[in-house]
């Protein structure tokens, strides 16, 4: 039962009455329902995949909470347990009204990245810009390569704590070596709340000089490999159906088994799964306004939290040097993954996929085409380069889930 306590979705199972049991087995199948019915176009996509995803997620991530009393959570002997997504009543008007200053940013900090919805609209819009096609086609080769490529994310963990930090500040600037931003900024929210600006910051502008540093760092693989021409023409096509298949089962399975991070799950694949199912103004909605609204107002509420008292603590400078030291390991552990899967591989390959699979998306795999093509003008891999990429956006999500429902496992 202990082993079950990591996994909050299963876990729930055993310590809540079986008509709640039921209850929520039967709307996951009816939200699977509706989310079906309007891929076919039986119901109207445009509410009933989001509500059916919404469902889903909302009856799968349900945890232990440490709230002691909050409206409409289930009591239980192990606590009240709910979910991180809707609270229907504002438990208390005038605190809300408190927070919601005159300040400028205020009521975007408040309603906006004090409860890491920032980094769901961040993901959302990623979703919608996603191709999965390369993953599905090569899943083996895409999951390889992501699973080396998340050694900064992986290894930083203890070597932050051998300099001093605690768990969750270790766990949260690790997160910065799977170099996904809104993955970062929500992680530091849940785990280090008090470090999560220095953070963010550290992680959003390492991620910019990704494009400009590893370069760099693939020279130490050899020329005649990142020559290497891989023939797209091979990758085989995968139906719509699958594809949209994929993101609902992945979302409904992470959502069980890791709640804590649901929020980011739900919202990452609404994003693939209305871009698979062809609901064209959603996803020009979550690509365009969404995505860079949200991006927009990331970095400037970011850098107007970033005042002099941040720069004066004295963990920065640590975060920064932690923050280099994850990234460049991840890159590293990509580079080892692309070169091993070359030895593997029983078709021509390129190890700068291993880049790509530092899940910064797309920015990575442009990484990965451009390191490619200065060497050789024939040399085309973005098509390959995608799948590890995307690859790398899950096996972080997962780490994530992980690190948050760790620490809150052993009490952290």
């Amino acid at each position: 039962m202990f082993f079950l306590e990591f996994f909050q979705g299963i876990y729930t199972f055993f310590i809540t009455e079986p008509s709640i049991i039921l209850g929520r087995l039967l709307l996951v199948a009816l939200g699977l329902l509706f989310i079906y019915l309007a891929y076919k176009k039986v119901l109207e996509a445009l509410i009933m995949l989001p509500l059916g995803i919404g469902m889903i997620a909302v009856n799968g991530g349900l945890m232990v909470l440490e709230a002691s009393q909050v409206g409409g959570l289930i009591m239980t002997e192990a606590g009240p347990v709910g979910t991180l997504f809707v609270n229907p009543l504002a438990g208390n008007l005038q605190e809300v009204m408190y927070f919601l200053q005159v300040d400028f940013l205020q009521p975007v900090y408040t309603f906006m990245f004090s409860n890491g919805l920032i980094a769901c609209l961040v993901f959302m819009g990623i979703g919608a810009i996603t191709d999965i096609d390369i993953l599905l086609a090569r899943p083996g080769m895409s999951l390889f390569l992501a699973i080396f490529a998340e050694l900064g994310t992986i290894a930083t963990l203890p070597i932050a704590m051998g300099m001093g930090l605690l768990p969750n500040e270790a766990a949260s600037i690790a997160l910065v070596g799977g170099a996904d931003g809104p993955m970062v900024l929500y992680g530091s929210l849940m785990m280090a709340k008090d470090l999560f600006v220095p953070i963010t910051v550290v992680a959003y502008v390492y991620l910019g000089i990704c494009y400009a540093g590893f370069p760099f760092l693939v020279r130490i693989i050899p020329k005649r490999m990142r020559e290497t021409e891989m023939d797209w023409h091979t990758i085989p096509k995968v139906p719509a159906g699958a594809k949209f298949a994929f993101c609902i089962a992945t979302f409904t399975l992470l959502c069980f088994l890791f709640p804590v991070a649901a929020p980011l799950f739900a919202s990452f694949f609404l994003g693939l799964a209305v871009k698979e199912a062809g609901i064209t103004r959603f996803v020009e909605f979550l690509s365009g306004p969404l995505l860079y609204g949200s991006t927009l107002f990331l970095g400037f509420t970011l850098g107007a939290l970033l005042g002099v008292d941040i720069i004066l603590n004295s963990k920065v400078l640590l975060l920064l040097a932690l923050g280099v030291i994850a990234l460049t390991l991840s890159g590293l552990g990509g580079i080892a993954g692309g070169l091993i899967f070359r030895k593997i591989s029983k078709e021509p390959f390129n190890p700068l996929l291993g880049i790509a699979a530092v899940s910064c998306v797309p920015t990575t795999a442009k990484v990965a085409q451009k390191c490619a093509i200065q060497v050789n003008k024939k040399a085309m891999i973005l098509p390959f380069a995608m799948g590890p990429c995307v690859a790398g956006v899950i096996t972080t999500a997962i780490i994530t889930g992980v690190y948050i429902s760790g620490l809150k496992f052993l009490g952290g």
